[in-house]
């Protein structure tokens, strides 16, 4: 786990999955040899032999007067197309707990979109029924988010919507809100399309420092090299570029510590330019 201060307020990394190889289904331009030239990936960011290292994770942000649960990562007993996503036994629950926050004691969840790997505890399994994980939370959903996935084919992810939204809906825990909303004292939403059309990164500030969420508007920092890489998963790729590349300038343009959704351990650091639409990442 990594737990990082802003000011007054406390951000918690708490690991579901974090591995090496098998990331060319999100990032097919990230070959190799393709990566193996950008060096300082390594050791954290890549493999020697020029493997990807990513991981799923969640983050808790806790302002002293509210706990925030940013993205829920894939989940335990869920059916998945993805054949090592699929039912999951991991020790999320138990790894939440031990770093202070137990599942009744979130008094919110955040979704950056609403992808798989990021909804996939909003529910947990009881009997046959998929119930709230946290039962005293409000559920964030982006409105623009939410009508876009009325729309979208789901087929190819499974039945995410089915199993970890629709039960929080029909539990009336979940809010949809705006993709600039000011969600608490200290922490934003930030709107990043382009992944999906209402995704949002999250900003974090207090006592004049400041961090920022990614979500999946950059899945991993060979992106910072070679912003012109899209992912697999992106509904606009060519927006999801635009909305990178202008979310790097002005992060690299000030003191922000930038936490990556699925950037492997230390997974914090600082954005340097390092060329014409390229940036590095300081840790």
């Amino acid at each position: 786990m990594n737990v990082w201060q802003i000011g007054d307020i406390k951000i918690s990394r708490i690991v579901e999955i974090e591995t090496s190889g098998g990331t060319r289904f999100i990032l097919p331009d990230a070959t190799p040899e393709n990566v193996l030239p950008i060096t300082w990936l390594a050791p954290h960011f890549m493999t020697e032999d020029g493997k990807l290292t990513m991981s799923i994770h969640a983050l808790v942000v806790d302002t002293g007067t509210t706990r925030i649960i940013v993205d829920t990562c894939i989940g335990n007993d869920k059916e998945r197309v993805v054949p090592s996503w699929n039912k999951l036994q991991t020790r999320f629950l138990e790894d939440l707990e031990l770093a202070g926050y137990p599942r009744d004691s979130i008094d919110m969840v955040l979704c950056t979109h609403l992808h798989v790997d990021h909804v996939g505890w909003n529910t947990m399994l009881q009997g046959d029924q998929w119930v709230p994980t946290f039962p005293n939370a409000e559920y964030l959903f982006g409105r623009r988010e939410w009508e876009h996935w009325q729309q979208e084919d789901q087929d190819h992810y499974g039945s995410v919507i089915e199993d970890s939204v629709e039960p929080i809906i029909a539990a009336g825990l979940a809010r949809f809100v705006d993709m600039d909303e000011q969600v608490c004292e200290g922490v934003a939403l930030v709107p990043t399309p382009g992944h999906t059309p209402g995704h949002v990164s999250v900003q974090i500030t207090s006592k004049g420092q400041e961090a920022w969420i990614t979500g999946d508007s950059i899945h991993h920092p060979c992106q910072m090299a070679r912003t012109d890489w899209s992912s697999a998963a992106d509904v606009d790729p060519e927006e999801a570029r635009s909305t990178r590349l202008a979310m790097l300038k002005a992060l690299s343009e000030r003191d922000v510590l930038v936490i990556g959704t699925h950037f492997a351990t230390p997974t914090a650091g600082h954005i340097k330019a390092d060329g014409e639409d390229r940036f590095r990442f300081d840790v």
